[in-house]
């Protein structure tokens, strides 16, 4: 009888969750739902990994459609492309969306729009700004650039590798725009000269499919269009499907942080300044380990970002020559020497050109300005070192002075306290408790006083 009481009470509560239009983890019957992922700021390596782990996890719940909602000033190419293979792989039909209005897709954030196999933008938006730059961080690619004609002087190797990644980069977004029939027209002046379109304009060079001004909107509008799945066409059915929210997870958050490049930098000069510490100071163990944890996590970042290691090989080099110069005084020039090619490495070591990756320059000036302070301070110290008299040993004890902590003697000997230590000494003069002399000689542990 329990167990029939209890069957009914399961039956009665799987009735109620279905009349409220789901099931008891909280889906819709038949896993219908739009799920959302939201990509937001600079693309880079947590960008990419957060999208690809948000689409196995939404094919894994079920959803009928996934909406990639964006905004984004661009960011690293070989995420850009981790992203877009994994839209094209996708089992499910995506939707992107730059949204709210005030959002760009700029830069790597068209390329990822034009890979969705369906496009919209939020009103007040806009899109493009799609040339690639440079990994040396400097002048973007060359705008309108083509291959010499025949009978031209042949193009120099800079210029050919810059032809090479631009006309890459055009076959890419190309490719993209006619998988899903797109302007790919538009697409290859958004590379190759930089051009962008607002969201309106966007609608009337067929470079987006709609413009709506929430994701509710945006899944009514696009009910009953039919697109092109893992090779199938299928019939979109998402009128009135509840939204998903996917957010990032702590891994995400850790690796969006990490990889910084600000905080990468930090990174890499807490490890190098804790461990030449521990280094200078062996046993200390907090400075060597702190650093070993930093330098470590700074190395990762460091493979994860575009560095520039002529950059990173000017910024060890100065640190190098400020540790020397502590070590070796040399009135200033090789410490000043390391100030400035730290600078001028910390400048160099992240691409500046990618929107969003690029090292804070208050940071490295507030890092090269605190160099800078220690360094003249440092100098001053030689210098006023430089003036002392130096002494040591038997020179040191004639300047100084103690007093008697006894009356001396029939002797002539009595204790002293000089120095903060105490001494056996001998004075000519009888001398009470207490009076002050000064040393004039030691012969072996003893030293030999006159009244001060």
């Amino acid at each position: 009888m329990r167990w029939l009481w209890m069957s009914i009470s399961l039956l009665l509560a799987w009735s109620a969750l279905a009349a409220a239009g789901q099931t008891p983890d909280g889906r819709v019957p038949g896993g219908a739902f739009a799920a959302r992922i939201e990509l937001v700021g600079p693309i880079g390596p947590a960008s990419a990994e957060y999208v690809d782990n948000s689409l196995e996890r939404a094919s894994r719940d079920g959803a009928s459609v996934i909406v990639l909602q964006m905004d984004t000033p661009g960011g690293l190419s070989e995420s850009m492309r981790t992203i877009i293979a994994s839209l094209l792989a996708a089992h499910q039909p995506v939707i992107g969306y730059v949204a709210p209005s005030g959002a760009r897709a700029a830069s790597a954030g068209t390329y990822i729009l034009y890979a969705c196999q369906i496009a919209a933008m939020a009103p007040a938006t806009h899109l493009g700004a799609a040339t690639p730059v440079s990994l040396g961080g400097g002048n973007p690619l060359p705008i309108g650039n083509a291959p010499s004609p025949a009978g031209t002087a042949p193009t120099s190797p800079a210029d050919a590798e810059t032809n090479k990644v631009l006309n890459d980069a055009i076959a890419s977004i190309r490719s993209l725009a006619q998988l899903n029939g797109r302007n790919a027209d538009w697409a290859e002046q958004a590379v190759r000269g930089a051009a962008t379109l607002t969201a309106d304009e966007a609608l009337q060079k067929h470079v987006i499919d709609l413009v709506v001004g929430d994701a509710a909107t945006l899944l009514a509008r696009v009910d009953g269009r039919r697109v092109r799945v893992a090779g199938a066409e299928i019939t979109l059915h998402s009128a009135g499907l509840p939204v998903r929210d996917y957010a990032p997870n702590w891994r995400t958050h850790l690796l969006d942080l990490v990889t910084h490049p600000t905080i990468a930098y930090l990174l890499l000069l807490a490890g190098m300044y804790g461990l030449v510490i521990e280094a200078l100071h062996p046993g200390v163990l907090l400075p060597g380990v702190a650093g070993a944890i930093c330098l470590l996590l700074g190395l990762y970042a460091l493979q994860l970002l575009p560095v520039n290691y002529a950059g990173l090989a000017l910024m060890v080099l100065g640190m190098g020559l400020i540790v020397a110069e502590t070590l070796m005084p040399s009135v200033g020039a090789i410490g000043i020497g390391g100030v400035i090619a730290f600078v001028i490495g910390s400048i160099m070591l992240f691409n500046r050109g990618v929107p969003g990756y690029a090292v804070n320059l208050g940071v490295i000036g507030g890092i090269a300005f605190s160099a800078m302070v220690l360094l003249v301070l440092l100098l001053r110290l030689v210098r006023r070192s430089r003036r002392t008299r130096l002494f040591n040993g038997d020179t040191q004890m004639l300047l100084t002075t103690g007093e008697l902590m006894q009356a001396v003697g029939a002797d002539g000997e009595a204790w002293a306290r000089i120095g903060g230590e105490q001494w056996r000494v001998r004075c000519e003069s009888a001398l009470p408790a207490g009076a002050r002399v000064r040393v004039v000689g030691r012969e072996g542990l003893l030293l030999r006083v006159t009244p001060a």
